[in-house]
């Protein structure tokens, strides 16, 4: 069954909207259905056989697709090689996506980076999709 892109794209968003694990989401590979679950609440109820692995699969966190820091070091090498130093204190402690944002703004990079991370993104999880025998459309 082909399984909606948008769909499977939206789940990675809700999972990695936080760190790992705070957020879920499980895609029925028979009727491409995806169940969400928070540490927050709100949260759907889980089919009894969720546990199995032929029928269903957990949605990826961005950092499981290496789509966290290593595309921000990624990136900052392909554009702003002079400023890798300073990126990577950035990232030496808490609010470091935040200050490297700013510093992207302040440059006239921000637009850029988001182009940049949205591609990486689509390509990144297409490639989940296919290793996971994952058909999509649209």
């Amino acid at each position: 069954m082909a399984i909606l892109f948008d769909d499977i794209e939206n789940a990675l968003l809700f999972v990695s909207m936080d760190q790992k694990f705070m957020h879920n989401a499980y895609l029925c590979k028979e009727t491409g259905q995806i169940f969400y679950t928070s540490e927050l609440g709100d949260s759907d109820e889980l089919p009894d056989d969720i546990d199995d692995t032929e029928k269903y699969i957990a949605i990826p966190h961005k950092n499981d697709l290496d789509l966290g820091k290593v595309l921000v070091f990624e990136f900052s090498s392909e554009y702003i090689p002079e400023e890798l130093d300073r990126i990577y204190a950035f990232f030496r402690s808490r609010g470091a996506y935040s200050r490297f944002k700013d510093f992207l703004n302040g440059k006239g990079l921000l637009d850029k980076w988001y182009k940049f991370e949205a591609d990486r993104q689509t390509a990144a999880l297409k490639e989940w999709c296919q290793d996971n025998g994952i058909e999509i459309k649209g």
